[in-house]
């Protein structure tokens, strides 16, 4: 019996060169195994790289990555891992700014906001749409969307790896 397998992908939206080979380690100490990247410069970022990383490893996969690569400064990411059996989809964004996002994923990649935080929303509020509006805001990163969105963007036309079936 093969053991629970799921996949995701790395987005390093923007790292300074002297960085790439630290990112590379970081991330073949997670995956155990030695890690070459493709890095193309980034639009968005003068003198700033960007990479992606399409990876398979156990449910957890994703948290030790994004862990891996928090608090670097001038390094953005995004880190997602599907849903396996068992364990919810997630995804991690992180920017030296705001730091580290990390929110539940649906089958589709959006962001499941929990009962609980939308309860804590509406008690912050007390009434005061504005302050349930921050607070949900916050709930879904759209901060880190906003701050992400242009080099996001700026990777369009780069090279697409494919993702196998995982078994």
């Amino acid at each position: 019996m093969s053991a629970v397998k799921t996949r995701g992908l790395l987005f390093v939206h923007s790292a300074p060169s002297a960085l790439c080979p630290h990112v590379e380690w970081a991330i073949g100490s997670v995956v155990d195994k030695r890690t070459d990247l493709d890095w193309t410069a980034q639009p968005a970022a003068p003198g700033m790289f960007r990479a992606e990383f399409s990876w398979v490893g156990a449910p957890g996969t994703g948290a030790q990555l994004a862990s891996a690569l928090r608090g670097w400064a001038h390094l953005r990411y995004e880190v997602t891992e599907e849903a396996s059996p068992g364990v919810d989809g997630a995804r991690w964004s992180h920017t030296p700014e705001l730091g580290i996002f990390h929110g539940m994923t649906d089958v589709h990649g959006n962001i499941v906001v929990s009962e609980d935080r939308i309860r804590y929303a509406y008690e912050a509020g007390a009434g005061d749409p504005t302050v349930v509006y921050h607070e949900l805001s916050l709930a879904l990163g759209e901060a880190w969307d906003e701050e992400l969105e242009p080099f996001r963007h700026a990777a369009e036309g780069a090279p697409v790896r494919w993702l196998h079936r995982v078994g």
